[in-house]
């Protein structure tokens, strides 16, 4: 490309080169990239993408602009998009913005002209890795200090990052939905009905989370992941919800120790890095991917009704299955020996075998690996919050 105003540069030396689209200046981090078709701008304001470039695969991105009701928190969290061909319409009737003018607002860094498919094809063959974005106009030499400046993603905790410094409540009547959402009387709790309440340590949480626990008449307060036990019991919460969130579960130790201190003593419910928060809590241990699942069309079968659902997935790493097996070979609800009695397999990837849940059978609690809000994605794994409600009310 002769017109090139920036390139992508991984810390192995490949080289892309693009044309600058967003925000000047330029954006290092852990190279990933995502395969949904739609909810770019859900992926960019997703905080489990906090610390990472984001490469879209689906070749047009921009289409449809961006709104307000799209926002999964209250600002971008990738640092850079990486598009194929990036688009900057606002015709649709929900759009609100362009897609590159929202970039350049928000301060992230963002390339078209890449040629996508063959980066997504060298990080599936070399893994993730750091890299950055660039104006044309910086040496090569300037970027690769850069690169190597950047801690790798084993290792950080990102959840300290995008918590919150208070406590919020959500869903009581009167009030709004959470985060980056509007207060929609329909979905606030209203109407005098006063649902289970659940606290929520927000390690990252999306807004579509707190706004479908609404929706069923949950009471929300979303803690600061630095809470204690004894704070997140302060006003008797129902139930322990662990969020989403970015970096590595094993780098939140103080977290798991506060989470194997609630174990039993209320059900709780994990996902995404909630999950593998609630698998070291009670003993098991977590790998990172080779280049994590992000996207919105990743086959996983729930093993207590036989179905295979379409998921939303956003996550690096994974807890291993029993034995320390990295996969599952069979569709079984196999079971593990944990610090808290027994544990059963719920939910297994079947694009590379991988956990994507688990059920304990001697105290309350659960987990999935993936995101059944929908926020972007199908609505496949929507009854998950019901599975979660209804247990809730069996523990009372």
């Amino acid at each position: 490309m002769t017109d090139a105003t920036a390139y992508v540069l991984l810390e192995d030396g490949t080289r892309f080169d693009g044309e600058a689209c967003g925000a000047d200046g330029h954006a290092v981090g852990e190279f990933v990239f995502t395969t949904g078709m739609s909810g770019y701008q859900e992926s960019m304001t997703d905080p489990s993408f906090a610390g990472q470039l984001i490469a879209y695969t689906y070749p047009h991105i921009g289409n449809y602009g961006v709104s307000s009701q799209a926002m999964e928190s209250e600002r971008a969290w990738a640092r850079a998009a990486i598009m194929r061909e990036a688009c900057n319409r606002e015709d649709a009737p929900t759009a609100e913005r362009g897609w590159l003018d929202w970039l350049s607002d928000c301060g992230v860094q963002a390339i078209s002209g890449v040629d996508t498919r063959s980066l997504v094809m060298h990080i599936r063959e070399a893994g993730a890795m750091r890299g950055g974005v660039f104006p044309a106009a910086m040496p090569e030499a300037e970027a690769r200090e850069l690169i190597d400046a950047e801690p790798p993603m084993a290792g950080q905790d990102l959840a300290r990052l995008v918590t919150p410094d208070r406590v919020s409540h959500h869903g009581w009547p009167g009030d709004g939905v959470g985060r980056g959402v509007s207060g929609d009387e329909s979905l606030s709790g209203g109407g005098g009905f006063v649902g289970p309440h659940i606290a929520v340590i927000d390690t990252g949480i999306k807004a579509s989370m707190v706004r479908e626990l609404i929706a069923r008449g949950a009471r929300v307060s979303l803690h600061p992941c630095t809470s204690t036990p004894e704070e997140l019991l302060a006003e008797d919460p129902d139930a322990v919800f662990l969020s989403n969130g970015p970096g590595d579960p094993a780098a939140l130790s103080y977290i798991v120790e506060t989470v194997r201190a609630l174990v039993g003593r209320k059900p709780v419910w994990g996902i995404c890095l909630g999950h593998q928060l609630l698998c070291r809590a009670v003993g098991l241990e977590t790998f990172k991917l080779p280049f994590g699942h992000h996207g919105a069309n990743h086959p996983v079968r729930d093993l207590q009704t036989g179905r295979v659902e379409i998921t939303s997935q956003n996550h690096g790493f994974a807890a291993l299955g029993p034995g320390g097996a990295r996969t599952i070979d069979k569709d079984e609800p196999v079971h593990w020996e944990t610090d808290f009695g027994a544990a059963a397999l719920s939910h297994v990837n079947l694009y590379d075998r991988t956990v994507e849940g688990l059920e304990l059978l001697d105290v309350p609690g659960g987990t999935v690996q993936y995101h059944p809000e929908a926020g972007p994605g199908p609505h496949d794994s929507l009854y998950l919050f019901d599975r979660f409600l209804q247990r809730i009310a069996e523990a009372a």
